[in-house]
């Protein structure tokens, strides 16, 4: 089978099962540079290039994959996160392109040069803090996470990145923060509300772990006024706290922060034009 042939036939299969063609087109061009280790500009001159069998049975086993819905970065267990490459399996939520904004936020706000303490509460895969990191390598980096598979990730993510960042397991809703002083506490906890499940695509629904994605109905702020209220305690006068947000309830989110004394509150899109981000400072 040449080249061409792979992309008609993945085309083929796919689209009458994920509907979105640009969204089946991605996964094609992610995993012809996965697979072939060369640049999508190269397969322009490879069309007629015969696929070998070892690539094929590859594909082969990708496509079936795929025709479960399941997401792609699950097979090749990473997912690129500020361009670089993350461990990612079904105990943790694949970074997105939303969080990577937030990353750069702080960045822009916070000081480069000092040694200041960060604290990322539902750290997931790592990526916040391992890349935070790396970006601002003064700064000391905590992360924690109720999931200790997560944190089996992310320590791998730490140990590939050659970063130093103290993980350790918590649960935010039950247990206290800690009794260190923190100049940046950072979340992106679950928000996804019941009500929501049905504007998730199906394999993030199907694959990827509720524990990190939803909240009830009732309480949709619940991680968001828990977290607030015990980095009030830990937060350093003037120290940062960066959320990022459900779409739907960014007004309710600021108004929450400013109740609780929190200023200088900025909510911020991203850059599909959705409320997605929070910056407050405690005074």
């Amino acid at each position: 089978m040449t080249n061409q042939a792979l992309l008609e036939q993945f085309l083929n299969i796919l689209l009458p099962v994920w509907k979105e063609e640009e969204e089946v087109y991605g996964m094609f061009w992610w995993a012809w540079q996965e697979i072939s280790q060369s640049k999508r500009s190269a397969f322009f001159l490879q069309k007629t290039q015969e696929v070998s069998t070892e690539d094929s049975i590859v594909w082969e086993k990708l496509l079936i994959h795929l025709q479960e819905r399941k997401p792609i970065q699950y097979f090749f267990g990473k997912q690129y996160f500020f361009g670089e490459a993350f461990q990612v399996n079904s105990n943790t939520l694949i970074p997105r392109s939303e969080t990577e904004e937030l990353v750069e936020w702080m960045l822009e706000v916070l000081p480069k040069s000092e040694s200041i303490e960060i604290l990322d509460i539902g750290t997931g895969t790592g990526c916040i803090a391992i890349t935070l990191a790396k970006e601002l390598p003064n700064a000391k980096i905590s992360a924690i996470d109720v999931s200790e598979r997560a944190l089996e990730v992310a320590k791998n993510n730490a140990k590939s990145h050659q970063v130093l960042v103290d993980f350790w397991q918590k649960d935010i809703l039950k247990e206290e923060i800690s009794e260190k002083t923190w100049q940046a506490i950072v979340s992106n906890p679950p928000y996804v509300r019941e009500l929501e499940k049905a504007t998730l695509l199906p394999h993030v629904l199907q694959e990827e772990p509720g524990l990190a994605l939803f909240v009830s109905d009732e309480d949709p702020l619940l991680f968001y006024r828990v977290i607030a209220q015990k980095a009030w305690n830990t937060l350093s006068s003037g120290g940062h706290l960066f959320y990022e947000i459900n779409q739907y309830l960014g007004k309710e989110t600021l108004a929450l922060l400013q109740d609780m004394g929190y200023q200088n509150i900025q909510l911020r899109k991203d850059l599909k034009g959705n409320d997605r981000m929070i910056h407050a400072i405690k005074p």
